[in-house]
């Protein structure tokens, strides 16, 4: 075995086991078999290739085209749809038949080009890798596509650069990484060489860069330990294609309704064949009558009118900026109990801001007493003020610091700290580039994240200079001996130095960045800039609550929504960002860390878990797996769970949540392909707009299915009752499919076009148990189709036996008696809280146009001589034509009422319990 070989072999044996950030870099170098002086050579290159191919995302074959359109008739409706349209083939309807065909064409059609969509998330993760990587090969440093490269690589990045691979640094100064995407920090994190602790967390690993992620400082010459689906990144796209996506409620209850429909389906068909054979009957009379009854029974309607009013749910909410991927996800929304939200970019602006400056002043000033001799000063009350202390503070602030301004983009670029010190100043009437030229730099030190500051020296005269300094405020203080007020610089006494470490602690604690500023006075520009220096004063920044998100989740806390916070940051950042935006569970607010999850078993049941769940609003430092064992945890509780989210990192849980909710504007490409529906504002309330939308299509839907089977049933039991009586029957078998075509559909489909109510958002999520048809609703099938039938069978028998009239002519009666009957029913449909004239309903433009469009199809069918001879109808006189009108009003007149006695009841129930 060569010495290629023999070094393959041990790193393949250590892959996994070894802990590379933890590990000294001289032992690293030899498990990987490289050199930081040479790097490898072109011939180890071409045999680590080989072995562990390229460094891309491993691509994983997506579904085909034939796979995904044969997804689109697994429903049972469908399967339902397609028995009958073959039964309509061998009954000879052919119209009914192609009908049913078009039906099942559309919804397959919509479903079919949705889903197709969803191939694009793991295509999004490819994107990552293709860039150019500087790698050192035989001593000489070459630029190569990322691709190319393997573990034990040594290469070199710049700020600006994008992280090709996973890296162990070998050496480097000021170095910062961005690494939002993956972990959810929101700041760039600082990095250095030496190793950390075997247990530390992904997010503090500080010796460690990883693919998908930027440098936002610094130059870093590196170790390759991981490339390709071996990486961070491509560990979360194996999480993606571990995750599979459940059924949406809307799925599962629509197929349960179709488990009942087929019972219910072959027992009509069987029973009223039987009993009209019994009754005397031809036999090839009832098995065709048996035939049309099975196939009015099944609503033809159900998956077309769901998806129509699911599509326009997706207009409405794109108006509203919210883009749904997936049809059945805006019905899911309504039943949406449990909303996990990232922190950065979704419940904050994902922007630096300092809010507030602390400096030292005199007991009195301007006639303001302060007992702790400190001035806090809120930038969004202050002016430009003349006071030296702020004049200091804004010169330090635009002096030490590298932030550059794009005109033709008008956009700043750099570290969103200095950033925010350069937006400080604008928005005080401060301008920080007059102060740069008027100060000319000398010289700089740059940001060491071991020295935790930086400095910059400038030319404030023909001999003297002034080095400004900013860093962590524990760090400056012990670099200071002098404090300034008022224009002077003042001896710093331990009790001064004191209060500033309490005042810079509180702030830390409520989760704001605290950043020291000082300077001192040199003609010797070339000694240390750190000694002697003066503090000017703190800035504390924060990246600050959304504007809209309080009272969006004060909106969700009304409508029993729980918002739970899942974010990479820190605790205490964490915590003062969910008091600030009113996500409150127990007082004080109960937070829970990644590092305690990973010693719980969160698989588990047990007191433990519900003590999790009933308490905690925030879980700080979560790392991608943990975001998904979370969700599932909740999902177990029965609970229908939405997550937000914008980074690489949010992509698997996204996908494993009922619904994934990605941002529109700050988020990366593969959340929103992972995403059910994308936030275009990126702003929390466009969520609640959509929760309430999709609570108004469920309520449609249940309209829409709560009067079709009613018809549904009237029809079955008109011909029922009559065979089990042994009468003639009241409707022959085409009049009940034209009636089951067109009375049923048409307002039923107009029902899956209202608008709903105003109290839509004030009730609790439906329980993901809960049926499209409760047993109330059931029970209101049954009664309203046995009233119609009653009303129908009534128009029959007067018909025969009180004005005698011939049987061709009572069964036109009885058809056009169930038809108005039907139409009318649609009334009934509102809620019993409205009034009778002013509804949902009769505020439903679409219910009128039905209404009218059915009218003028049951008068062609009665007056058109071709299809009248066909339907074997007759034209009524006026007398007839008042008693079928007339009877046709009942069920109607019998539903308002109930309706409004359910409304007088339940005022009474809440007197009596006031």
């Amino acid at each position: 075995m060569n010495q290629i070989e023999r070094d393959n072999t041990r790193l393949s044996e250590s892959e996994g086991e070894i802990k590379v950030w933890h590990r000294p870099v001289d032992s690293l170098l030899d498990i990987y078999g490289s050199n930081a002086e040479k790097g490898l050579s072109f011939k180890e290159v071409a045999f680590r290739k080989k072995k562990f191919g390229p460094n891309s995302i491993q691509k994983h074959q997506p579904k085909s085209l034939f796979s995904i359109a044969i997804d689109q008739l697994k429903s049972l409706i469908v399967l339902l749809l397609a028995v009958a349209a073959l039964i309509s083939f061998l009954y000879q309807d052919r119209l009914e038949a192609w009908s049913i065909i078009i039906v099942i064409l559309i919804n397959s059609m919509i479903g079919f080009f949705t889903e197709l969509r969803a191939v694009r998330s793991m295509e999004a993760l490819f994107k990552l890798g293709v860039v150019a990587t500087r790698v050192l090969r035989e001593g000489k440093f070459i630029e190569i596509n990322a691709e190319e490269l393997v573990p034990g690589d040594i290469v070199y990045y710049e700020a600006g650069d994008v992280i090709t691979a996973d890296v162990r640094i070998l050496e480097g100064s000021g170095i910062q990484a961005d690494e939002s995407a993956l972990t959810g920090e929101s700041m760039p994190v600082d990095k250095a060489p030496d190793s950390v602790e075997a247990g530390t967390i992904l997010a503090e690993r500080s010796c460690m860069l990883y693919k998908g992620t930027s440098l936002a400082r610094g130059t870093v010459l590196a170790l390759v330990t991981a490339t390709g689906s071996d990486t961070e990144l491509g560990s979360i796209s194996a999480l993606m294609s571990e995750t599979s996506q459940d059924k949406t409620p809307l799925e599962d209850r629509l197929d349960k309704l179709g488990y009942r429909l087929i019972i219910f389906t072959l027992m009509i068909a069987i029973a009223v064949t039987l009993l009209g054979i019994i009754g005397g009957k031809s036999v090839v009379l009832m098995v065709e009558t048996g035939i049309a009854l099975a196939v009015a029974s099944i609503p033809e309607g159900l998956p077309i009118v769901a998806t129509i009013a699911l599509a326009r749910g997706m207009r409405i909410m794109a108006k509203k900026n919210a883009l749904i991927n997936r049809l059945s996800s805006v019905e899911t929304l309504g039943t949406t109990e449990v909303i996990f939200t990232d922190k950065t970019g979704t419940l904050t602006e994902n922007k630096m801001t300092v809010s507030t400056l602390i400096l030292a002043c005199d007991p009195i000033k301007n006639g303001r007493v302060d007992k702790s001799s400190l001035l806090e000063i809120k930038i969004t009350d202050m002016v430009k003020d003349p006071d030296p202390g702020i004049d200091r503070i804004m010169e330090i602030s635009s002096l030490c610091n590298n932030a550059i301004y794009n005109e033709d983009e008008d956009k700043y670029s750099g570290d969103p700290l200095e950033i925010a010190l350069i937006l400080m100043t604008e928005e005080t009437g401060y301008h920080w580039k007059e102060i740069q030229s008027k100060y000319p730099e000398i010289r700089e030190d740059a940001f060491d994240p071991e020295v935790r500051m930086m400095a910059v020296w400038n030319k404030i005269g023909m001999d003297k200079s002034m080095v400004s300094v900013k860093g962590a405020p524990d760090v400056v203080l012990n670099h200071c001996t002098k404090i300034y007020i008022q224009g002077r610089s003042r001896d710093l006494s331990d009790k001064m130095r004191d209060k500033v470490l309490d005042m810079n602690t509180k702030y830390a604690s409520e989760g704001f960045r605290m950043l020291a500023l000082a300077f001192r006075e040199s003609t010797a520009p070339d000694e240390n800039s750190y000694h002697d220096l003066t503090l000017a004063g703190i800035a504390a920044l924060i990246d600050p609550p959304r504007k809209d998100i309080k009272e969006s989740i004060q909106e969700c806390a009304r409508a029993g929504i729980d918002i739970i916070m899942l974010t990479g940051d820190h605790a205490n950042t964490a915590a003062y960002i969910a008091h600030e935006v009113g996500l409150n569970g127990r007082d004080p607010l109960s937070v829970t860390e990644g590092q305690t999850l990973m010693n719980e078993d969160l698989n588990r049941p047990g007191p433990a878990q519900d003590e999790l769940i009933k308490d905690t609003r925030i879980f700080a430092r979560i790392s991608p797996r943990q975001k998904m064992d979370l969700i599932d945890l909740y999902q177990k509780q029965g609970l229908v769970v939405a997550m937000t989210g914008d980074g690489v990192n949010d992509a698997p849980a996204l996908k494993r949540s009922d619904i994934g909710i990605a941002m529109g504007e700050r988020g990366t490409q593969v959340a929103k392909e992972a995403a059910d529906m994308v936030l275009l504002d990126d702003s929390f309330k466009t969520i609640v707009s959509a929760i309430r939308q999709g609570r108004i299509i469920f309520q449609n839907i249940q309209k829409f299915i709560y009067y079709l089977l009613s018809c549904n049933v009237s029809e079955v039991l008109v011909v029922g009752i009559a065979a089990s009586i042994g009468s003639a029957l009241p409707l022959l078998p085409l009049q009940i499919l034209f009636l089951n075509l067109v009375t049923d559909v048409f307002p039923a489909l107009a029902l899956g076009m209202g608008e709903g109510g105003d109290d839509v958002m004030k009730d609790k999520p439906r329980s993901e148990k809960e049926t499209i048809l409760t047993e109330q609703h059931w029970l209101g099938i049954g009664l309203y189709g046995l009233l119609i039938s009653v009303c129908v069978l009534g128009t029959f028998y007067i018909s025969i036996h009180t004005l005698g009239l011939p049987l061709k002519q009572a069964i036109s009666l009885s058809f056009l008696s169930l038809a108005f009957a039907q139409l009318w029913h649609v009334f009934n449909m509102r809620n019993y809280r409205s009034g009778i004239f002013r509804n949902s309903i009769t505020a439903n433009l679409y219910v009128w146009g039905a209404l009218i469009l059915c009218i003028i199809m049951i008068l062609t069918a009665l007056y058109v001589p071709l299809i009248r001879q066909v339907m074997n109808l007759a034209i009524p006189e006026a007398s007839h034509w008042a008693l079928s009108l007339g009877m046709s009003l009942i069920p109607l007149v019998a539903g308002q009422i109930y309706l409004y006695l359910r409304k007088i009841k339940e005022q009474g129930n809440e007197k009596a319990i006031a």
